[in-house]
């Protein structure tokens, strides 16, 4: 015999009282609350799903934002790398420009330097060749002037002189 018609079946009335309990549920309109609570709770988890939504599309907009900041970034560094560069190099060319200029400017400064020893030199060696001379002539005129008294050369010279200024 099935468990359904068996009376001596404990199984038996367990599903009586679950047919009970079911028939005063629905008579008590349980069913509307029952319908009502999962209602809400759909509202409350589409609620969520839809923030959840808006939350994931400004996220979205937001990382594009980052993204292009970050790409507006990249470029004004790279432009101002470039810059950097171009600073450098034209910084470089005057530097090497303005030490060529003063090493130019430097051996002009020594060429004139040594120029002007030389001529210091020259003139040196001309003064001193000047007294040499101005000795050799004085011993020469001595010698000649203690050899003989009187020159007539000298003798002659100064007898025209006075009839010059004589006249």
């Amino acid at each position: 015999m099935s468990v359904f018609y068996n009376l001596n079946d404990p199984h038996f009335w367990v599903f009586i009282g679950l047919l009970v309990f079911g028939f005063v549920l629905w008579r008590v309109g349980a069913h509307g609350m029952i319908g009502k609570a999962l209602d809400a709770a759909g509202a409350k988890v589409q609620a969520q799903l839809d923030e959840a939504a808006r939350l994931n599309a400004e996220a979205q907009s937001l990382l594009t934002q980052v993204k292009t900041r970050h790409a507006e970034i990249e470029k004004a560094s790279a432009e101002m790398l470039k810059a950097a560069q171009a600073d450098a190099d034209r910084l470089r060319a005057e530097a090497a420009e303005k030490l060529e200029e003063d090493i130019k400017r430097r051996a002009d400064l020594a060429e004139r330097k040594i120029a002007i020893a030389e001529a210091q030199a020259a003139a040196e060696v001309k003064a001193a060749a000047a007294d040499l001379a101005a000795q050799a002539a004085e011993a020469v005129l001595t010698a000649r002037l203690a050899a003989a008294k009187s020159d007539p050369l000298i003798d002659a010279g100064l007898a025209g002189l006075g009839k010059r200024f004589a006249a």
